[in-house]
C-alpha cells in the first residue's frame, strides 16, 4: 500500500481476495473493483472486510498477501466476514523453507546528522529520562513503597495532581450540607497544576518511579528468578540512573539473585544501587527513615547528569499495540514500520514483541532473520510457546478481543499480519527471549505476550527507551520507567480519548498523509520526547503500569 487513500474500500496486497471498507458501506452500493462491478448484499461496517468473489466452504482467505483463515460456509461476492464464516488458519513454516531477502532501505540523508538530548550511561547506551527506581523483591514491601513514594513525591514536587481528592471534598462537604444538586453533578476539576518540569529542586532528575507487584515469595522458583531478571533489565535500562531496592529478608528473590542477573548482562554495572532489609533493621521507621536518607542523597547524586546532544542512532524503541482495530494495520502500524526502517538503517534498535500476533506471518518474519540461528530461535520461540499454550487447552487463534473482533480483526492470523507491520520492512537483526538485551544495531524480535503490560514491561526489561503503541480502540497504558506514546489509528479517536493520545496516525485513512508522511511527523515528535521536551499523556497522568510475565499462558 502506498501513496494516499482516495476510496471507499482499500486491497491491501494485490494477491488479497479481501477489501477493507474504509468508511461504512451501505447494502446495495456498487463496488467497482479490478475491472468487475458488484453489489454488496448487506452492509459493511468501516474496518471490517468483504469478499472480492463467492467463496466455497473450506476457502483460503487471504490478507495482507497471506493466508489469514478458512471459510466455514459460503460467502457470496460481497459478502461480510466475520466470526461465523471465518474461522483462524495460517501457513506452515519453517527454517528450511527460508528463502532470500531483499529490500529497499529508506534514505536517510536527512537524518544522518539529527540528535536528540540524553543522558549518555557508562555502558554506551543513552537514557531519555533520568530516573530513580524503587523497587521491592517481594509483595511485603510495596506498603512501605508506597510509603516512600508518598513521602518523597509530594515534598519534592513529582507527585500527580489530586483533583479526584478535591471533587470527594467537595462532595463531602455537599453531603455534609444537604446539597443533593452537587451530590448528584458535581464533577472533578477539568484543569489542575501538573508536575513541574522541570523540576523545581532536582532539575536533571524527570522523576522517582515506585514499582510494586505480587511475586518474589510463595512462588514457584522460575517466577522469582524472573522477578529478578525483570529487575536487572530495568535497572539496566538506560533511562534508569539509580536503585532503591526493599527486602524483607527471607524471600525467594533475593539480592545475590538480583546481582547476577544483572552481571550476566552488563558485568561492568556502575549506576548506584542501595539496599535495605526489613529484618535486619528491625522496625519499619529505622528501614523507611534510612531508606529516604539514602535515597535523597542518591538524588542528588543523579541531579549533576546533564542532557548532551546524542546522534538518534541511540534510540531504542519498542514497538507495540493494545486495543487494536481493522485500521491499526493501515495506518500507525505501519506508520510504526517506516519510522523503525529510518531507525534501523541510521543504526539504532527497534524491539518488535507479542509473538502470539505475529501468527500467520511468521515464514516472512524467518526469511528475513540475517543470521541462521536467529530465524531457528524465533522459530523455537514460537513453537515452544504455542505448545505451552495447547498444553492447557488454549490457542494463539483465542488471542483477539471482543473489542478487537466487534472492529474487524476476526482471527489471530488477520491481526498478527496487521500487528508485523509495526516491523516495517528491515532484515531482522536478532532475536531475544523475554528480558534479553540487543547485541547490535537494527530490529529485534522480542518474546513476550500479547498482553500490554507484560510486553511493555518486557520491553523496558529489554533496554527500550521510548515506547510506540498504537491503538485503534484506545487505552491508558504506560510504563513506569519508558515514555509510552499511544498512537491512534483514526483522528476520531485522538480528538475523543485526548487525554490519552499523544499522535494520531488518522490522516493516514483520510487521504491527508501517506503513510511515511506520517512515520517521518511521528519521528519528529518522539525526538522531541526524548530530548525532554515533551511528555506523553501516560507520564502526565503518572499511568505507570509494571508486571512481570510469570511465563505461564498469556495471550
Amino acid at each position: 500500500m502506498s501513496g494516499r487513500l482516495q476510496h471507499a474500500f482499500l486491497q491491501i496486497h494485490p494477491q488479497d481476495n479481501v477489501l477493507v471498507a474504509l468508511q461504512d458501506l451501505p447494502q446495495g452500493k456498487r463496488i467497482s473493483f479490478s475491472g468487475h462491478t458488484f453489489e454488496l448484499p448487506q452492509d459493511i461496517p468501516a474496518k471490517h472486510k468483504f469478499s472480492v468473489q463467492r467463496l466455497g466452504l473450506n476457502e483460503a482467505v487471504i490478507m495482507y498477501g497471506v493466508l489469514v483463515g478458512k471459510t466455514t460456509q459460503p460467502i457470496l461476492q460481497g459478502g461480510l466476514i466475520h466470526t461465523q464464516n471465518l474461522q483462524h488458519d495460517a501457513e506452515a513454516y519453517g527454517v528450511d523453507k527460508k528463502q532470500a531477502y531483499h529490500w529497499h532501505a529508506p534514505d536517510v540523508s536527512a537524518w544522518q546528522q539529527r540528535t536528540f538530548l540524553g543522558y549518555p550511561r557508562s555502558d554506551g547506551r543513552v537514557g531519555t529520562r533520568n530516573y530513580w527506581l524503587v523497587i521491592p523483591l517481594v509483595f511485603c514491601e510495596n506498603r512501605n513503597v508506597m510509603v516512600m513514594k508518598d513521602a518523597l513525591e509530594r515534598e519534592l514536587g513529582f507527585a500527580q495532581p489530586d483533583k479526584y481528592r478535591q471533587q470527594v471534598h467537595q462532595l463531602l462537604q455537599a453531603y455534609r450540607q444537604g446539597d443533593s444538586h452537587t451530590l448528584q453533578n458535581l464533577e472533578a476539576a477539568a484543569e489542575v497544576a501538573l508536575p513541574s518540569y522541570p523540576n523545581p529542586i532536582f532539575s536533571n532528575v524527570d522523576g522517582i518511579k515506585f514499582l510494586t507487584h505480587e511475586m518474589g515469595c510463595g512462588g514457584t522458583n522460575q517466577d522469582a528468578q524472573t522477578l529478578a531478571a525483570v529487575f536487572a533489565g530495568f535497572c539496566l535500562n538506560p533511562n534508569v540512573a539509580g536503585i532503591t531496592v526493599l527486602s524483607l529478608g527471607c524471600q525467594k528473590t533475593s539480592l545475590e539473585d538480583l546481582k547476577q542477573e544483572i552481571h550476566t548482562r552488563n558485568p561492568q554495572f556502575d549506576k548506584p544501587l542501595l539496599y535495605f532489609d526489613q529484618q535486619q533493621y528491625g522496625t519499619e521507621h529505622a528501614l523507611l527513615s534510612a531508606a529516604i536518607r539514602e535515597t535523597f542523597q542518591g538524588l542528588i547524586e543523579i541531579n549533576q547528569q546533564e542532557r548532551r546532544a546524542i546522534p538518534i542512532a541511540k534510540l531504542n524503541i519498542g514497538l507495540k499495540c493494545g486495543g487494536s482495530d481493522g485500521f491499526s494495520g493501515i495506518s500507525a502500524n505501519p506508520a510504526l514500520g517506516y519510522l523503525s526502517d529510518i531507525l534501523t538503517t541510521l543504526g539504532a534498535q527497534t524491539l518488535l514483541a507479542e509473538f502470539p500476533e505475529l501468527c500467520g506471518v511468521e515464514q516472512s518474519l524467518i526469511d528475513r532473520c540475517e543470521q541462521r540461528e536467529d530465524a531457528e530461535k524465533f522459530m523455537l520461540l514460537m513453537q515452544e510457546y504455542a505448545a505451552q499454550a495447547a498444553a492447557v487447552g488454549a490457542g494463539f487463534d483465542m488471542n483477539p478481543s471482543k473489542g478487537n473482533i466487534r472492529d474487524g480483526l476476526i482471527t489471530d492470523a488477520i491481526k498478527s499480519a496487521g500487528a508485523a507491520k509495526k516491523g516495517g520492512n528491515a532484515p531482522i537483526a536478532g532475536v531475544l527471549n523475554y528480558t534479553e538485551q540487543p547485541q547490535r544495531p537494527g530490529l529485534h524480535l522480542l518474546c513476550t505476550p500479547g498482553n500490554d503490560v507484560l510486553a511493555t514491561t518486557g520491553m523496558a526489561a529489554s533496554g527500550a527507551n521510548v515506547i510506540l503503541f498504537t491503538t485503534g480502540l484506545g487505552t491508558p497504558t504506560g510504563n513506569a520507567i519508558t515514555p509510552t506514546v499511544k498512537v491512534s489509528t483514526t483522528t476520531g479517536l485522538a480528538q475523543r480519548m485526548h487525554d490519552i493520545i499523544d499522535f494520531d496516525s488518522g490522516p493516514v485513512i483520510s487521504g491527508d498523509q501517506t503513510i511515511n508522511e506520517n512515520g517521518v511527523a511521528l519521528l519528529e515528535w518522539v525526538i522531541e520526547l526524548a530530548s525532554g521536551t515533551r511528555r506523553t499523556k501516560a507520564e502526565l497522568l503518572g499511568q505507570d503500569d509494571f508486571i512481570p510475565w510469570r511465563r505461564g499462558v498469556n495471550l
